[in-house]
């Protein structure tokens, strides 16, 4: 195997075999687009093991300790739901279909924390019969209701408060959470915040675990982390003053930012427990707080960077003195990111990956919509119809926002290990498409 400095540094079992083809995890992506067809969204099991063991291992001398928990939102077919699992960390869900997967997979409900602004009655209803480890409150609107369905199970219910901890994130503005003006949680405005915290404590059916925040995802700066953490650390001594009320869990969500291009240099997995643990050690001692569990919430910084999506290129045009498009057959429906966040990719010309770029284009997808745009300008190895187009770090917010516009099928997802592959969902087919639809002509099946 050889490498090329050209080729991206984004996957660490990334080779050039003798062929000049691309590999991944050792296996030939030349050949994984033979079989199962493009577009095709590939996985380095290994990565995403070990990706998880970091986070399962970090802080490890902490007492009382630091606790993972997959957020499910950023890719959750079964087969990962299950890996998670393997590997030992719990499971942070957002709905109720994530709650059933999970379960599926076989997760112990005390492992799974349900998230979200707004679950539904018969979310919560789910969640509290299966058994879960906590549920985590957004609002007073939920809390009052999960006091009541706890109530009538005749249960009481571990839950956490989700605090809005007022810290804006410097990623961008529709991946920032944490910032005053806010769909999620608490404000630290005025009473707010701590009424909730005296209500969630003198309730009977509830069980007050401790507080969590999450201040946005694609973060670099862990200055970000600390101005949070001051901030939660301020308002448990506050409620603890108020009430006498002492936290058992601090949960910081999660974030971590992760290597799309050249010029992302994110913090690694240990910094940044290490840095959080340093911080919360440091303003317990300042304001007199039992040391917390430390809860966080990795989503893109396990899978982000160990998936790539293989596409087929086709038409290509060239407007003179302006740009060339190279058009694939996937796009805004398999990774919509780049319509939604404005997202940056690296990418390579799979079966001329032993050749350097020396080509700008731009990659479009083949949807009706002149936003359906995968990568403004970047070089390529004189790319021709028929080529096969890798594009990086796609593990992350993908297959999980996937959609059917312009009823496109989705893509499958293959793992690969060791050079072997082994598909973990199959390929949407048109008969999917049709499969929850009914025709309006009697006796006619769609």
């Amino acid at each position: 195997m050889s490498s090329k400095e050209w080729i991206p540094f984004v996957a660490a079992n990334l080779s050039v075999n003798s062929a000049g083809i691309l590999e991944l995890a050792g296996c030939d992506l030349q050949k994984i687009a033979n079989k199962y067809g493009t577009p095709v969204y590939i996985y380095d099991e290994d990565a995403l093991r070990r990706q998880c063991q970091r986070y399962a291992k970090a802080g490890q001398n902490y007492r009382p300790g630091v606790e993972a928990f997959y957020a499910a939102k950023a890719f959750l077919p079964l087969a990962m739901a299950e890996l998670v699992n393997e590997e030992g960390l719990g499971i942070d869900v957002m709905s109720g279909g994530e709650l059933y997967t999970a379960l599926k997979a076989g997760v112990s409900p005390k492992r799974i924390y349900f998230n979200g602004n707004n679950k539904s009655p018969q979310e919560l209803r789910e969640a509290i019969k299966a058994g879960l480890g906590c549920i985590i409150v957004d609002n007073f609107f939920e809390l009052e209701l999960v006091g009541d369905l706890a109530q009538q199970a005749g249960i009481t219910q571990p839950i956490q408060l989700r605090i809005n901890p007022g810290v804006e994130a410097h990623t961008h503005e529709y991946i920032q959470t944490g910032q005053l003006d806010s769909k999620f949680g608490f404000p630290l405005l005025g009473e707010v915040a701590h009424r909730a915290a005296q209500v969630a404590i003198s309730h009977p059916n509830l069980n007050l675990l401790g507080f969590h925040c999450h201040i946005g995802s694609q973060i670099f700066a862990l200055d970000s982390y600390a101005a949070a953490v001051k901030t939660m650390l301020e308002f448990a001594t506050e409620v603890k003053r108020q009430t006498g009320y002492t936290w058992e869990e601090l949960n910081l969500g999660g974030g971590l930012g992760i290597r799309y291009t050249e010029e992302d240099t994110p913090k690694t997995v240990e910094e940044l427990v290490a840095n959080i643990i340093s911080f919360v050690s440091t303003g317990c001692a300042e304001y007199n707080l039992p040391l917390p569990k430390i809860l966080l919430e990795p989503g893109r910084s396990i899978v982000g960077e160990t998936g790539l999506t293989l596409y087929t290129i086709g038409s290509i045009k060239t407007i003179p003195g302006i740009r060339t498009y190279v058009a694939v057959d996937g796009g805004m429906p398999d990774n919509p990111r780049v319509a939604l966040y404005q997202a940056k990719y690296s990418a390579v010309i799979v079966n001329k990956a032993d050749q350097k770029p020396n080509t700008l284009v731009s990659v479009a997808g083949k949807c009706c919509e002149s936003g359906d745009m995968l990568i403004w300008d970047i070089l390529l190895a004189t790319p021709e119809s028929g080529d096969l187009l890798a594009l990086f770090s796609t593990g992350a917010y993908t297959y999980s926002m996937a959609s059917n516009y312009n009823r496109l099928p989705k893509p499958p997802v293959v793992f690969c290990s060791n050079g072997t592959d082994r598909l973990v969902v199959r390929r949407e087919t048109y008969q999917d498409l049709l499969a929850c639809e009914l025709s309006l002509k009697p006796g006619r099946l769609a």
